[in-house]
């Protein structure tokens, strides 16, 4: 497993696709989705009873890749979405990127014991890497043509 916490725009999607494209490269199936998708995906399975199918269509790749995990705080149908993925994927790649510290994660959890079970089994058994730097968005932002120098205000 592998978990890369840093700072908006440094890359770490771009580097959690570039490893996800080597394991395809070596023979991988691997799967790349938002978190944010995947658990609307099981929400919707909940409601018309396929949750079964869905988490085992989850489990099966050899790699799953979770975009922007601990965006935002989670339902308590959501945790439970997300610790029977993570528990059924024991022993599988993972690769998680946030922009959150796993430290931060924590309050992110309705049930304490459902994230400490779940962050237990993501945080201790995975290799953290750190991407440090400013982001690289603002210099892809296209200059408006029509934008005038900032001129000073005199008060």
């Amino acid at each position: 497993m592998c978990v890369l916490p840093t700072p908006v725009g440094v890359g770490k999607t771009h580097a959690a696709q570039a490893l996800g494209h080597l394991a395809v490269r070596q023979g991988a199936h691997v799967r790349f989705a938002k978190t944010s998708r995947i658990l609307a995906d099981l929400a919707d399975g909940h409601a018309d009873r396929t949750w079964d199918k869905r988490i085992r269509e989850l489990v099966r790749p050899d790699v799953l890749i979770l975009d922007d995990f601990a965006m935002r705080q989670l339902g308590a149908s959501q945790a439970d979405d997300l610790y029977e993925l993570v528990s059924e994927r024991q022993g599988r790649s993972l690769i998680i990127t946030s922009n959150r510290a796993p430290s931060d994660w924590y309050p992110l959890f309705p049930n304490p014991v459902v994230a400490e079970s779940l962050l237990d089994r993501l945080i201790n058994t995975s290799h953290q890497v750190i991407m440090n730097g400013p982001s690289y968005r603002p210099n892809k932002r296209p200059k408006n043509p029509t934008d005038k120098p900032a001129t000073p205000t005199i008060i």
